[in-house]
Formats: structure tokens, sequence, C-alpha cells
């Protein structure tokens, strides 16, 4: 009797489904990609039905419905049937354990009351309730061989503190460029000639003299009292508005400033869409500490006083129909003070310094290689000049492949990470101090080459960084290695368990050896114990073979001077702190102690 009604319920709730052939479950994922999966009459539905109930458990991410106009259902009542998919496996697999049950247990009273808790279970997830909500939406390690109901608010609590990867985070970052100097030096000059030889890059030129304030009729009337080069003439906050959006991706419309009428609502605005290079120029954009920091590099355009001040000569007295006298007097009473005050001392600021403006070819060119340099590294590489990633190759990235894939074996898996690791090893042994050294070759001749350096050491953060040791030794012989444990407690905590570090560590040059940079918490307390031991910052190279986004910069904010290598960044972390796409628990996977055969989970296409 009891087979038969659970029998009958089941069938009712898998004919439920079948029937309606209007819904579409989405699964939206943190890369704004939506994988779409249609409610099919067919065996194959059902079974891609099963799987992909397993891995929406699996993976805790937002579950959404939507109607085949791809409107969302917040509350429609077909929503009910992304909940009755979830409770497909769960009444398989009671039927299949029932007889056991039978077998077991003589009591009828107890039979029942078991049956019936577990299908009010069932159906209550089935019908949408707030726990069925909560497994759904909340961060949690939930999963289909079994529901942690403990601590589900407390988790749900938590979950906009973790460290996701946002849309932003997957945005290209743009080569801002920075060009200052005084007024008629050649800023625009030496900008048109960079964007001419980045002919192959979409560049965009952001210049400050559009963000002038208007003036009003008085400060019209007396235009000439009115200092142009003065900080305060400028519309500093709209500009940063615009550069920031530019940096997130975002088309902007930038004004036109009448130098005539000396207004900025001239229209239509000069529309600019998002470049892989963006220059900014003008006389002050080194002033403001909140614009220097957006730029990528710096340039100061250095040309003579009297240089200058026969090209503002030429361009007042055409652009803005002033006579010479009013150009002289305006130079001498704001142009030349404002100068002195505000644009030389900004100059310390610039990474590049152009004599001459855009007669420096020379100047210019070398500018345009470095440019070309920085637009074909990581964006990260961009910004810390400390971070170096190995050349990849089609070898590299065949060995990720292998070590990344879920199903390759641990003597595989070991075999290629030692290959992986000594290749960051040697890259990283590569910014070490060299002398040079002649040597004489069997044939008598003399070979000038370099002499390695001589006061070195290895720090493993314990347990994963111990499987780049034996990568270390086969470099360096007989090398003295150090190990620091920092036990992680929660997802933001940590402390220091063990250190045993060489002596004189203080007088070595440091590699500190961990393969997966997540997010930097752990290495920045490694970090600091070896500075506190008396390592300076410069002389500590950290090594791994990934690196999420979030913990290079954590670390290269933290210590700017340390050197990281790695082989590849990662996209960023999960909702879990775990790196993205990444390949697992290093440690367990290399010295075989990953005994979870639960994490490979398909998702039917």
């Amino acid at each position: 009797m009891i087979m038969t009604i659970i029998h009958t319920k089941f069938q009712i709730i898998r004919r439920f489904i079948k029937n309606d052939d209007n819904v579409m479950v989405r699964k939206q994922r943190q890369s704004s990609k939506h994988i779409s999966y249609s409610c099919r009459e067919s065996r194959e539905r059902e079974r891609g039905g099963r799987e992909w109930c397993q891995s929406s458990l699996h993976q805790t991410k937002p579950l959404h419905i939507y109607d085949t106009s791809h409107t969302k259902l917040n509350h429609h009542p077909l929503s009910l049937i992304a909940s009755h998919y979830i409770t497909l496996h769960y009444i398989e697999s009671f039927i299949d354990l029932l007889p056991l049950f039978l077998s077991l247990s003589r009591n009828s009273f107890i039979l029942s009351f078991s049956v019936h808790l577990y299908l009010g279970f069932i159906g209550s997830l089935a019908m949408g309730s707030n726990s069925m909500v909560d497994l759904m939406e909340c961060s949690s390690k939930v999963h289909y061989s079994g529901f942690h109901m403990d601590g589900l608010e407390q988790r749900k609590a938590s979950a906009a503190e973790q460290p996701m990867t946002s849309e932003t985070d997957m945005i290209k970052q743009p080569f801002i460029i920075g060009v200052a100097g005084g007024a008629a030096s050649g800023k625009t000059a030496v900008c048109d000639m960079i964007i001419q030889q980045l002919h192959d890059q979409r560049v965009v030129l952001v210049n400050q003299d559009s963000f002038y304030h208007n003036l009003t009729e008085e400060e019209v009337t007396r235009v000439q009292d009115y200092n142009f080069d003065h900080p305060e003439a400028f519309d500093t906050e709209q500009l940063l508005r615009v550069m920031d959006k530019l940096k997130r991706g975002q088309a902007v419309e930038i004004p036109k400033y009448d130098f005539k009428g000396y207004k900025n609502d001239v229209s239509p605005a000069r529309r600019v869409n998002p470049a892989d290079v963006i220059i900014l120029e003008g006389i002050l954009v080194f002033h403001d500490p909140r614009l220097r920091a957006l730029m990528n590099m710096k340039i100061f355009v250095d040309t003579d006083a009297d240089v200058r001040l026969a090209r503002r000569i030429k361009r007042d007295t055409s652009l803005k129909a002033w006579d010479i006298g009013a150009v002289l007097d305006q130079y001498s009473k704001f142009v030349k003070p404002a100068f002195d005050d505000f644009i030389l001392p900004t100059k310390k600021y610039a990474d590049i310094i152009i004599p001459r403006g855009g007669d420096n070819h020379v100047a210019i060119d070398l500018i345009v290689q470095h440019i070309r340099t920085k637009l074909s590294q990581h964006d990260l590489c961009k910004i810390y000049p400390n971070l170096y990633v190995i050349h990849s190759t089609f070898q590299i990235r065949g060995m990720h492949t292998l070590i990344r894939d879920s199903q390759t074996t641990k003597h595989d898996f070991v075999f290629y990470s030692d290959r992986l690791i000594r290749l960051v090893v040697e890259h990283g042994l590569g910014h070490l101090p060299f002398t040079e050294k002649q040597v004489i070759t069997p044939t008598g001749s003399v070979y000038s080459g370099v002499d390695f350096c001589k006061r070195l050491c290895g720090v493993s953060i314990i347990r994963s960084g111990e499987s780049m040791e034996n990568a270390l030794r086969a470099c360096c012989k007989g090398i003295k290695i150090g190990k620091i444990l920092i036990h992680r407690e929660g997802d933001n905590g940590q402390q220091l368990i063990y250190e045993k570090l060489p002596n004189d560590i203080s007088n070595r040059h440091v590699l500190l050896l961990d393969p997966i940079l997540g997010t930097g918490n752990s290495a920045v307390q490694a970090i600091s114990l070896l500075v506190r031991k008396g390592v300076p910052e410069c002389n500590i190279i950290f090594l791994n073979l990934i690196s999420a986004p979030q913990g290079l910069h954590m670390v290269c904010k933290s210590f700017p001077r340390i050197k990281i290598v790695t082989s590849e960044i990662e996209i960023g972390l999960n909702e879990d702190f775990r790196v993205i796409p990444g390949m697992g628990e290093f440690g367990d996977r290399y010295f075989g102690t990953d005994d979870d055969d639960d994490q490979h989970v398909v998702v039917p296409s």
C-alpha cells in the first residue's frame, strides 16, 4: 500500500513537469553569460534535469525562473517546477531504499511515521518553502548527498562579504597615459605622434581644456583678469567621473569648450568610446592626486619658456582673438606665476620628461615601444611593475591543461606540476642579483659571464608550498629551505602556527614558495613574518603557479618592493574563496590525499 502511494505521487510530479513546455529554467552565472535549459518531453530531458539539480546544489549560484519571453517570474506558480526537479532524485533514492526499511522495521507505526516525515520534507521543498529558498540562494556547501541545514541564515548574511568576481573585474583595463607641461609646450604634438604610431590600437585623447568652468557674463567682460592656469579653473570632479567611466569600459560624452564664448556646453558633445589606450592631456593633470592614481604612465613635456611664450602669442591671437598686449599682460600676470606655483612642481611626478616636445622623435619612439610592451601584458602587469608572468607557450598551456583537468591521475599531475614549477623557479632565479665574471674556456678563450648569487634560501608555506621544494633543490644544489605554517580560521582569519627559518635569513635572498595565490591573506602573513625577521622587501621573490587578481592586489599593495613570479593569472575567486578556474586543492592532489569524489559535476549543455 505504501509503495503504491509513493509511486503514484512520484508519477504525478513527473507528469506535471512533462506537461508544461513553456518553462525555461535559466541558471545565471557570474560571468553574466546564461545557459538555458528547456523542459522537453523526452528521457534525455529528465536525465538532464536530475543532473542539473545535482549541479545546482553543488554550484551555489542564484537560481531564477524565466518564461519564454525571458521575463523573470519571481512569484509565478510555474517556478514550482524547478523545486520539483530537485525532489526527483530524493524520491527515486527513497523508493530504492524502501525495501530495506521494510525489512528492518517491524513496527508499522514507526514505518508510516518515517515515510510521512520524509514525504513531508520533500513536499516542503517542492512547494517552495523558506528552507528551499535558502538552499538555492545562500552560499552554502550543500550538495545532493546531504543537506546542511545548520547555519544557513548565518552563511546567507555573510554572503555579501565574500570576494566574488564581479563583472567589472572581467573588463580589460585600458592603459592610461598622462601628459602634462606648461601651456604651449607641445603636449598636443606629443599626443598626436603617439596616436599615429599606435595606429593598430584603439587610442582616445581626453583634453583637460574641455573641462574649464563656464564663465559668468561678468567674468567674460573681464576675461583678461581671469586665471585660466589655476587649478580651480577646471571642473576636476567632472573630469574624474569621465575618466572613471572610461576605465570601467563605458562610453562617455566629453563637452566642447568654446574659447570665444567661454562655455563648455557647445552641442553636440564629443562621444568617446572605451579604448586600449587613453591619453589625458593638460597643464594640470598631475596636480590632483586622484587623477595621478589613474595613470599608468606620466609624461612631462619640458620646453623653454621663450618658445612657449612665442607659441602662446600665436595661438591666443588666432584662437581667442586677443591682441599681443593682452597676451603678454596675461602671461606676466597669471601664466608665468601659475607655471612656477602649480605646473612646474608636478614635474617630480613624471615617469618620463621629454625636452623639446614633439621635436624629440627618439623619446617618443621609446615611449611607443614601452606602451606596446605594456599592452601585450596582463592588465595587472601594467599596474604593478613588480609582477612577472612567464611567457606563455603552447608547451606551458598544454601543461596547464593537464594539471587543471579533474580527470588527470595523481602520477601525471605530479609529473607535469614539477615541470611547470621548475620553469617558474628558473624564471624567479633570473631576478636575483648577479656579478660579472670572466672564465677561461677549454679552448683558452675568455668568456665574460655572470656569477650566481651565493646567499640564497627558500621558504615554503606548508603544505602546498612543499610541493615546490623538489624543483628548487634541483635548480639550487644544497639550498637551505625554511617552513611556515599558517592556519586558516574561517574565511578571513589566519594564525601563524609554526615557523622554522635559517638563523641568518636576514642576510639572504628569499624565494617564497606557494603554488596558488588566492585571497593573499596567507602570503601577507608569511611576508610580514619575513620582514619582521629582518629580510628586506626587495630580497623576497614570491613564486607560484597561478594567482587570483584579489591576492595580487593585496600582496602588491601591502609589499610593493617584493617580486612576484607566476605562470598564469586567473579570473578571480568564487563564493567559497576558491580560485577559478583554478586546479582544485593543489596539496591534496599533489600528495594524494584528495579522496573527495563528489566534486566533478556534469552540467547538460
